[in-house]
């Protein structure tokens, strides 16, 4: 009876044990979800200011897209995170790792350029093994991992080409191979579907995502299109002059935009001073009913929906309607109409 006692006593030791050792991992990686956090960095060209103290942190496996217009500072961001750029002041830190003044080859990033900057001179293998080579792997060896991972985006068959040789969907699809054979723990893309005409930037953007989730990494993502940002994004970050104006979901984002900025650089709303109250009303929420004194303006069919120009007592603002309900309602330029909203329609604005 002593010995089975003393048994049952090390079998519940043990299982204690497993159980406080399976708790503090899943601890642990609850805790451990952050992989990319950038505190208080600021960047100073001369007399000009271009990003301005700016913090946010991401996921281990979130899409990030830096959303906004030209010059606002959005590259530079990026390029400072890979260490292309140096900091002027603040912190960035990759997996727990205070990266702020290592060189990029010591940072686990890799960069994709705008102009994919292929090797003219190199076959497509040797671009993509190029970084093996630089660390002074093997040869064979690092003409085996370039095959397999040419293969993983289904370029096998065009390692002997040169770039010129290729279209520009595959270009860019050497570029990220050749991102990726270093194993990276984060990825960034600066713009990298603006070179390709629409229906490539569509099919490319998809590749993007199922890429992304197949590898289980962060990637950040520099654009300036709206439509790009709420296709691929997990996290969307909108910038103007070096600063943050927002983040969120793409949807979060969309749908409870900030400030007049954020609404109107996204898109979809109008954007309307009340009695120094502003408000933004999307556009398919404006009504148009007949008997009024504002004018449609403008007419633009877009496929399933067509979009109303309507200049009225608010200023120029946009309707959304479906092609059907447009044909029904017979409306045309010049047409007199009476623009309303519902109030649970509107939302309040920052200036």
């Amino acid at each position: 009876m002593k010995t089975k006692g003393i048994i049952n006593d090390k079998a519940f030791i043990i299982v204690w044990y497993f159980n406080i050792a399976t708790d503090k991992a899943q601890n642990l990686n609850t805790l451990d979800t952050t992989s990319v956090e950038v505190i208080s960095v600021r960047k100073v060209y001369g007399n000009l200011t271009a990003i301005k103290n700016i913090t946010f942190s991401l996921g281990t496996s979130d899409y990030c897209c830096l959303l906004g217009p030209s010059g606002c500072g959005k590259t530079t961001m990026l390029r400072m995170i890979a260490g292309h750029e140096k900091t002027n002041s603040g912190d960035i830190f990759l997996n727990k790792t205070n990266v702020t003044d290592l060189p990029p080859a010591k940072r686990g990033t890799a960069m994709m350029f705008q102009d994919y900057a292929l090797f003219p001179h190199l076959s497509v293998i040797d671009n993509v093994a190029f970084a093996l080579k630089i660390r002074g792997e093997k040869k064979s060896k690092r003409l085996e991992r370039a095959v397999k991972m040419l293969e993983s985006v289904q370029l096998g068959i065009y390692q002997k080409r040169f770039p010129n040789q290729l279209s520009g969907g595959q270009q860019q699809r050497v570029a990220l191979a050749r991102a990726l054979i270093t194993d990276p723990q984060l990825l960034l893309l600066d713009e990298p579907l603006s070179a390709l005409d629409p229906f490539l930037r569509i099919e490319m953007r998809a590749e993007l995502k199922k890429l992304q989730r197949k590898l289980g990494i962060p990637f950040i993502h520099v654009t300036h299109s709206q439509e790009e940002a709420m296709a691929l994004a997990d996290k969307i970050i909108v910038m103007r002059d070096g600063l943050i104006e927002q983040h969120g979901s793409p949807r979060e984002v969309f749908n409870y935009p900030k400030n007049r900025f954020v609404a109107n650089f996204l898109g979809g709303h109008n954007v309307i001073e009340i009695d120094s109250e502003l408000i933004s009303v999307r556009h398919e929420a404006l009504n148009l009913d007949s008997g009024g004194h504002d004018e449609i303006t403008g007419i633009e069919f877009l496929g399933s929906n067509v979009r109303i120009e309507v200049n009225s007592s608010h200023g120029l603002l946009n309707a959304i309607k479906p092609d059907n309900l447009f044909l029904k309602s017979n409306l045309k330029i010049g047409n007199k109409v009476k623009v309303s909203w519902r109030k649970q329609d509107q939302m309040n604005l920052e200036h």
